[in-house]
């Protein structure tokens, strides 16, 4: 079954930066569109980044110039590089394939990597 890790969450300033990395198996990143995600308390899961298998990225406004996502094929890692951080990018953060219609199979969700933007 595939499992898909976050990890690199943490408590960072305002205007910090935080990777964070997604760990998969079974050329999970090489085969399909991924996409990382943030979660509230209260609130639906919010489509953060994407990226398709021929490399084109996709940034949801309240990041753009901000974050960037990556992956690396060879270690099946999902990368995500938050500059400049705000405190409403507190959330927990989730990697998963990226799902524009809402109808595609999604693989189990992992547990998640919080993120907490605060001085």
């Amino acid at each position: 079954q595939v499992q898909l890790v976050e990890s690199g969450g943490d408590l960072v300033q305002p205007g910090g930066s935080l990777r964070l990395s997604c760990s998969t198996s079974k050329d999970i990143v090489r085969i399909n569109d991924m996409a990382w995600y943030r979660q509230t308390p209260g609130k639906q899961r919010d489509l953060v980044a994407s990226i398709t298998t021929g490399g084109t990225t996709n940034y949801a406004d309240s990041v753009k110039g901000r974050f960037a996502i990556s992956r690396d094929y060879a270690k099946d890692m999902l990368y995500l590089q938050m500059n400049s951080l705000k405190p409403e990018d507190t959330a927990v953060y989730y990697c998963n394939r990226n799902n524009p219609s809402g109808r595609s199979y999604m693989y189990p969700w992992g547990q998640g990597t919080q993120v907490t933007v605060s001085s």
